[in-house]
């Protein structure tokens, strides 16, 4: 079984070498039995990782409260992150569904009702979900520096901001963490924002690391995607791109098969590799409903990717076809100049 180690982020913050994205868990991805899912909430803790990703939107609040049931015998041995700045459900916001909140007023209560559901005193990392249009990214951030100053949170992160928002935002108070989504399919943020981060010291947590379902065997075709997915909200899944994008699985599992390990394995070790070629530091947080996945995703630590083994991955962006979202506003890749 693959040790895991712990690393840092931002000066300060140490979490485990890879995390888990508790989104896993919510309806979009269909129903789950509470119990089922914290016995594998307690299996990730008992592996190594520690470091626990959700958001107060991820279920209406349920994930948080679902994860305070794990907090309540383990709280000393997790790092947990969790988020605000959405309201509304996020597969709705083209009909209006969804809202952005980032005012002084909205940050204070929203980390209040985090700490309420999560039944803990202090949040570890608390992210800006997303970027409020209406309210600088400097008075959200201030707003935020005032719940470190009060002691219910410990560092802060942002979530799908573009360079010149991340660094407005650590000229106010220091960013530990930056979220967006990273993988062999969506490789955007290579340009500008992980160059920031790795220039300001700030460490960069992928979420979607393994495709969002291209890795796991969810997504084979359009047909396999049922009414709760992210059909309607990613350009990839539609049809007439979809099949495209199987091109890079199929790079994925040569260099998978080269080496004895599952495609999911080796797209989380590409994403620690491009961290090392850019010099920051890396945590990516697959999430799963599997116990046995996360043993897997874990297996990832001991890969070594050689040049050449780099090379085809690399070469599988040629086939990666489609937006990362319906909405370019929605995440930093389309506000990003």
């Amino acid at each position: 079984m693959t040790t895991i180690g712990t690393t840092t982020l931002g000066s300060s913050l140490t979490v485990s070498d890879m995390g888990f994205g508790a989104m896993a868990f919510t309806p979009v991805y269909g129903g789950i039995e509470p119990e089922k899912a914290l016995a594998t909430l307690h299996h990730t803790v008992d592996l190594g990782v520690t470091f626990i990703d959700t958001a107060d939107v991820y279920g209406d609040g349920d994930n948080e409260r679902l994860i305070a049931k794990l907090l309540k015998d383990r709280r000393e041995e997790v790092t947990l992150a969790t988020k605000f700045g959405i309201q509304g459900d996020p597969r709705k916001r083209r009909e209006g569904g969804v809202s952005l909140r980032g005012d002084r007023a909205y940050v204070h209560a929203a980390v209040d009702a985090s700490l309420r559901r999560l039944e803990i005193d202090t949040i570890d990392l608390y992210y800006m979900h997303r970027l409020d249009p209406s309210v600088p990214v400097e008075e959200t951030v201030g707003a935020m520096a005032e719940l470190v100053a009060a002691g219910k949170v410990r560092h802060l992160g942002l979530s799908e901001v573009t360079a010149q928002e991340l660094a407005a935002a650590h000229a106010v108070h220091p960013i530990t963490a930056i979220q967006s989504e990273w993988s062999i399919w969506s490789r955007d943020v290579e340009t500008r924002i992980v160059p920031a981060a790795a220039g300001l010291g700030i460490g960069f947590v992928p979420y979607s690391p393994l495709g969002r379902g291209f890795l796991t065997g969810t997504v084979t075709d359009v047909e396999s995607l049922g009414p709760n997915d992210f059909r309607r909200l990613l350009p990839r899944f539609a049809e007439g791109t979809l099949q495209r994008n199987f091109g890079v699985v199929d790079a994925v599992r040569a260099v998978a098969d080269e080496l004895g390990a599952t495609p999911a394995q080796i797209a989380l070790a590409w994403l620690y590799a491009q961290g090392t070629e850019f010099g920051v530091t890396v945590v990516p947080i697959p999430g799963t409903r599997s116990a046995e996945r996360v043993e897997e995703n874990a297996g990832a630590l001991g890969i070594e990717l050689n040049a050449a083994q780099m090379a085809v991955l690399n070469s599988a962006r040629d086939h990666a076809e489609g937006a990362r979202s319906m909405d370019p506003q929605w995440v930093s890749q389309g506000r990003e100049s």
